[in-house]
C-alpha cells in the first residue's frame, strides 16, 4: 500500500505539472513536446537512481543522472504548489483564464520564480552552519572537552571528495578532541568512495571518530559499508559501547536492523558513573533515553525536512525533529544534516555542523 501511494503520489503530480507547462508555453505544439519529454525523462531518472544501474554507468554521467533525477522531485513539488496556487487563484476568479495559457509573461515569471528559488537553495545548501551548545556534567571531568558531531553526510555520487575535504577542513579548524558522527556517512552506493579514495580525507581528520550506523549504511550493502569503515579509520559503535576518557559513547544500530538491541540491554554495558553520550541515527522514542539515565543524545535522519514545507511534515512525525530538545535529566540534539540525500538545495531548512562544548 505504501509503495503504491509512493509511485502514485509522484506521477500524479508529474501528470498536473505536465498539462500545466504544455497550457501554458506559448511554443509550438512540437517545442511543447520537446520540453514535455525532457522533464518526463528528468523525474524518471530518479528510478534509475534508486536501482543498482546507476552503479554500471560510466562516474560522469552517473553523476549527471543523480543530480538530474534527485533535483527533479523537488523542482517537480515547486512547480506543483505554483500550479496549485494559480489554479485556485482562476477558481477565485482572481486570475484569468488567459494568464495560464500560452502566455509567455507566465511563463517567464514561473521560470524566474523557479531559478531563483534553487539558487538560492543551492547557495543555502554550500553554506555549513556551525552550531555551538553548551552541556555541562556533574560527573568526573578532568578537563573540558570539545567534540565535534555531524551527521548525514551522503558521501557518494554528489557530495564527492571535493566538497568533503571542505568539510574536513573547517572540523580540523576546531581543533576537537572527538569527532561523532549520527549515521548516513554513506549515500546509496560504496562506489563513488572507493573509487575517489574517500577513505583517506577521513584519514586526514585530527581527532579521534567514533560513528554509529544509519539506514543508508544498509543500503549501500552493510558488509562493504563496515569495509569502509575500517579502512577510513573509523571506530563504529553497532550496539556497542566505548569508554573514550571521561565519556562513555554508546553506539545503536539503525532501527532499519530489526535485530538490534534495545537501549537497556546496552546501558547494562555503560559506565553510567561517566558523561554517558548515545549515538542513536533516528530520533524516534526519545522518552528511551531519559527512563535509561543517558546524558545527551545525538541523532539525525530527518535533514529537517530538506526543504520547505516537507519541514512541516518531519515536525509533526518526530518529538524532534530538529534542534536541542530536553526530557528530564537528558539532553538532545536533532541534527539536519551536513550533507543532504538528492538535491543539493536547502530551502527553510540548513546545512550544519555541531560544536559541543562539555565543561563540570
Amino acid at each position: 500500500m505504501w509503495m503504491i501511494l509512493f509511485l502514485l503520489l509522484p506521477l500524479s503530480g508529474l501528470a498536473y505539472t505536465l498539462w500545466h507547462v504544455w497550457c501554458v508555453l506559448p511554443l509550438s505544439v512540437a517545442w511543447k513536446w520537446a520540453v514535455v519529454c525532457v522533464l518526463t525523462l528528468s523525474f524518471l531518472l530518479l528510478f534509475v537512481n534508486l536501482s543498482r544501474v546507476l552503479d554500471r554507468l560510466p562516474i560522469p554521467l552517473a553523476v549527471a543522472s543523480y543530480e538530474v533525477g534527485c533535483s527533479s522531485i523537488i523542482v517537480l513539488l515547486y512547480l506543483v504548489m505554483i500550479f496549485l496556487v494559480l489554479d485556485l487563484g482562476r477558481l477565485c476568479r482572481l486570475i484569468p483564464r488567459e494568464v495560464l495559457h500560452a502566455n509567455g509573461f507566465t511563463t517567464c515569471a514561473i521560470l524566474l520564480v523557479m531559478v531563483g528559488i534553487f539558487t538560492a537553495g543551492y547557495i543555502h545548501y554550500l553554506d555549513k552552519k556551525r552550531q555551538p551548545i553548551a552541556l555541562k556534567t556533574e560527573k568526573p571531568l578532568a578537563r573540558d572537552l570539545k567534540i565535534v558531531m555531524m551527521s548525514d553526510l551522503h558521501l557518494g555520487y554528489h557530495n564527492r571528495r571535493a566538497e568533503f575535504a571542505r568539510w574536513v577542513d573547517m572540523v580540523n579548524a576546531e581543533a576537537p578532541d572527538l569527532i561523532l558522527i549520527g549515521g548516513d556517512i554513506i549515500d546509496n552506493s560504496l562506489r563513488p568512495l572507493m573509487e575517489e579514495g574517500m577513505a583517506e580525507e577521513f584519514q586526514r581528520l585530527e581527532a579521534p571518530i567514533y560513528a554509529c550506523l544509519g539506514n543508508h549504511e544498509y543500503y549501500a550493502s552493510e558488509p562493504k559499508a563496515l569495509q569502509f569503515y575500517r579502512q577510513a579509520g573509523i571506530t563504529l559503535l553497532r550496539d556497542s559501547v566505548a569508554t573514550v576518557g571521561d565519556l562513555c559513547l554508546v553506539g545503536r544500530d539503525d532501527r532499519t536492523n530489526p535485530r538490534r538491541q534495545s537501549l537497556a540491554a546496552l546501558m547494562q554495558k555503560a559506565d553510567r558513573s561517566k558523561y554517558v553520550i548515545l549515538l542513536d541515527h533516528q530520533p524516534y522514542h526519545l522518552e528511551e533515553a531519559e527512563q535509561q539515565g543517558v546524558d545527551f543524545q545525538f541523532s539525525g535522519h530527518t535533514h529537517d525536512g530538506q526543504v520547505w514545507p516537507i519541514s512541516w511534515v518531519t515536525r509533526s512525525i518526530y518529538e524532534d525533529a530538529f534542534g536541542p530538545h530536553v526530557r528530564g535529566n537528558t539532553h538532545y540534539y536533532v541534527s539536519s544534516g551536513i550533507g543532504i540525500w538528492g538535491g543539493k538545495f536547502r530551502i527553510g531548512t540548513r546545512s550544519e555542523y555541531v560544536v559541543a562544548t562539555l565543561t563540570k
